[in-house]
């Protein structure tokens, strides 16, 4: 193409390639700038149109909407059995995408399917989205995370435990949510304590687990074994769990659960046997769904910011590269509501 200067010759066409040296950018920077990512300083996409609109640039079609495919989806990866959990990651990312381009599209799995991992790696091929956002369990896959590096596909993991570097980490300290459980029944005067935890596969399970025998321990309490029950983050796990722990030999007078799922199950399986929250057993469940204020009586339960962890994991996907290099761990601390299902055991 003949130039005058280095000025493009208005005879001719003018191509990306131009643009992107007029304006002193990379090719890249000047696609994103035509499908408006967000991924773009202001004052660039200021410097790019003002050349494209100087000299006439229109971009083909076809290779506009194949940039589409592979650049405008972000992916959300989980296997989670709570519905509310996942709900409320998906409206904290959505929050993020709302005023973009983005989309946002899902892909649930089983982590104890053998081929699970290729799976994902199908996903992430044929859809090509500019990263995935990894909750908990899957976040604590480190093969997982190695696979999507291989693929070039960004991603970033939400977890109970610093996993990652913080452009890729949002970290909920769980433990520390689960030690102000204990330390709410302790101070209630309960003793007789027991904890219906998650799937022995998620780590958060194990980092809730032992702050919360870390919360008793503070006031001299130890959670027996006979009162540390495993379900599976669901509501029927809640009341089966909830179930042996009430008809055992030796009842406690309070119980806490892994989650809000599970203590609503637990209020059914009291209230089946004929006794009340919380007069006869106390409840308390973990990360403040909507459920917990809406059950009756409301829940008292360790508030997790779902939502607002779906927001920091999308926000840290879509920074820029030299602002992901200077980015600083993301992370949330957990706060117990107490409302009123928990109160002073009976007294003998």
């Amino acid at each position: 193409m003949e130039t005058r200067g280095g000025t493009p010759n208005h005879r001719a066409k003018i191509t990306i390639n131009d643009v992107a040296r007029l304006a002193n950018v990379s090719k890249k920077t000047v696609s994103r700038v035509i499908n408006e990512s967000p991924l773009v300083r202001q004052e660039t996409r200021e410097k790019v149109k003002a050349i494209i609109a100087e000299h006439g640039y229109a971009p083909d079609p076809q290779a506009r909407a194949l940039a589409f495919r592979r650049s405008f989806l972000v992916g959300m990866i989980y296997d989670n059995p709570s519905p509310q959990y996942v709900v409320n990651m998906q409206r904290g990312i959505l929050d993020v995408l709302a005023d973009t381009s983005f989309q946002l599209v899902l892909h649930p799995c089983e982590r104890s399917e053998e081929n699970f991992r290729q799976k994902i790696h199908t996903f992430v091929s044929q859809q090509k989205p500019l990263g995935v956002i990894l909750p908990p369990s899957v976040s604590e896959d480190d093969a997982l995370a190695e696979m999507l590096e291989e693929l070039g596909c960004d991603y970033v993991r939400i977890a109970s435990v610093e996993l990652d570097k913080p452009s890729r980490m949002v970290r909920t300290h769980d433990a520390e949510g689960a030690a102000q459980a204990a330390r709410h029944l302790a101070s209630l005067g309960h003793e007789k304590i027991a904890h219906i935890h998650g799937l022995s596969t998620f780590r958060s399970a194990h980092e809730r687990l032992a702050g919360f025998k870390a919360g008793l321990k503070e006031h001299g309490l130890t959670l027996q074994k006979k009162w540390t029950v495993e379900g599976a983050y669901t509501f029927d796990s809640g009341v089966q769990c909830a179930e042996k722990l009430i008809y055992s030999d030796a009842r406690p007078t309070a119980i806490f659960t892994g989650n809000d799922e599970m203590a609503v199950g637990a209020y059914q399986a009291v209230r089946k046997a004929g006794l009340q929250v919380p007069e006869d057993i106390s409840i308390v469940g973990f990360d403040d769904t909507p459920m917990a204020s809406r059950v009756w009586p409301p829940m008292t339960t360790v508030r997790l910011p779902i939502r607002e962890m779906g927001r920091a994991a999308a926000s840290l996907l879509l920074m820029e590269p030299v602002e992901k290099a200077a980015a600083e761990l993301v992370s949330f601390t957990p706060e117990i509501v107490v409302r009123d299902s928990a109160a002073p055991p009976k007294k003998v």
